[in-house]
This record gives structure tokens, sequence and C-alpha cells, in this order.
């Protein structure tokens, strides 16, 4: 997807077909090839996909936290003229996509939501693979997985890379604070937005008792699991995460 990167003042981004806007917000440790896939399907079937690169390193510490990344969300929006969006979004991305939506509801047309934080924040923290050799590094990200082979040696040494640099380890950690103090659950019910569920089974990092609470808060939900998946469906079983999101769409005519 690198091919695909536009980059127009702060923002970089992916943008691909024509439609209604498909907005993609990746995680904390992801990249926007974590949704590489699901780009390519979604831009195929008649909408308009973008994923931006959230700052989550380049805003200042003071910053770095979901309400600025929601900010910046907001921005982007403006900025390429869009007035409502699907937002999908994995993990801190999920949270960001909430938060976002408790602001402005009205720029919001559904939510997918997919191993998202915003209820349960061991995401954000305790599952952070702290400063260590590469073996413990590279332990910690297949746990992410189902399949451990999806940790790939590249995947394992992009987080490697994070993890044993100061100014992202700060960073990151302000975010997982942030996302403690700005937990959604008694926003949830406020939110009626059309939202899609899809969740690994095995999901590790949000055990599915998060997915289960997610629907039971959020008053228009629909859930869906996906089977032998572990937090990140859309890297893990693409296919299947696309089809269900597919289909969920064209019955709720989005």
């Amino acid at each position: 997807m690198t091919d695909k990167l536009i980059t127009e003042g702060k923002f970089t981004y992916a943008e691909a077909g024509e439609g209604p806007a498909i907005v993609i917000l990746h995680g904390l440790m992801g990249a926007l090839s974590n949704f590489g896939e699901t780009f390519d399907f979604f831009s195929n079937k008649g909408y308009k996909v973008l994923i931006p690169e959230l700052p989550l390193y380049t805003l200042p510490l003071i910053k770095t936290n979901v309400k600025n990344l929601a900010k910046f969300l907001k921005e982007f929006l403006e900025h390429k003229n869009i007035d409502k969006a699907i937002l999908l979004g994995n993990s801190l991305g999920g949270h960001i996509a909430l938060y976002f939506t408790k602001h402005y509801q009205e720029k919001v047309s559904a939510l997918v939501l997919t191993g998202s934080s915003g209820l349960y924040e061991k995401a954000m923290g305790d599952s952070f693979p702290k400063r260590g050799n590469y073996e413990y590094i590279e332990q910690k990200t297949r746990d992410v997985f189902y399949d451990p082979a999806i940790a790939t040696k590249e995947l394992v040494d992009d987080v490697y890379g994070i993890v044993n640099n100061r100014n992202s380890v700060i960073k990151t950690l302000a975010i997982a604070k942030s996302a403690i103090r700005h937990n959604m659950a008694n926003d949830l019910p406020n939110m009626k937005q059309t939202t899609c569920i899809i969740w690994g089974k095995q999901d590790n990092v949000t055990p599915p008792e998060v997915a289960e609470d997610f629907h039971k808060l959020l008053p228009n939900s629909d859930l869906f699991w996906i089977d032998k998946c572990g937090h990140a469906a859309m890297m893990e079983r693409p296919e299947e995460f696309n089809q269900v999101l597919y289909k969920w769409l064209t019955a709720k005519n989005i």
C-alpha cells in the first residue's frame, strides 16, 4: 500500500475507490498495511476507502491522547470534504472512532469495531510489550494472533523498533493512560449509530466478553464472531472479515 500513500500538509493517507466513505483507523502498533486486503476489497465494491496515518508519535507529548487523535480525525475529514463517514477501527482505532462519535454523531453514518479498546484497557496497558530482548518482543507480538505465523519478522521488527525508542515508548504510555481516562462505558448507550462488531473468538488482548459488553451497551449493534482468530481479524482472517462486513453493509443499505 505504500505506493498509494498521499501526503498533503500534515496528512499522509491511502485512498482508493468511489462511493460512501469508509475511514479506517489503525491501532497503536498497527500500520496502514494491516488493512491492505480490506482497503482493496471495499475500494472495488462501491466505496471510497481512506486510511490516514495517525500521528501517534508526532504530536507534542501533552497532546498525545485519545481526545487529540479524535480531533485529528475531524481535521482529516474536513480536509477531504467528507461530511459523513463509516468509521472502521481496530484496537486504539476503535477507541478513537467511539470518542469521535460521542462528540460528532452527525458525522458518523455507521461504526465498525474489531478488537476495539474503550472498555477494557488491557489492550493499551498490560499487553504493551515492555523493552526487552528480541525473543520476548517476538513472543508478545505472536500472542496477538491465533496463528503465530501472522507475526512475520517484518512485523516483529517494527514492534521491536517502537518499544526500544524512548520517544515512542513515552508517547505510547501517554496514550495508554489517556485510554483509561476515556473509558466509553457510560457513553455507548447514547450512540445510536448502526454498529457492526466483528471479533476474533480467540482474542487475548480484548477478550470475547469485551465484544459482548460492547454489544450490550451499544443500542443498535450486531455482533459477529470469527473463529480461530485473535486481536486483528482484518489481518488474520481478511477474507472472512471482508465478507462479514460487506454482507452487513449491504443488508443495512449503508
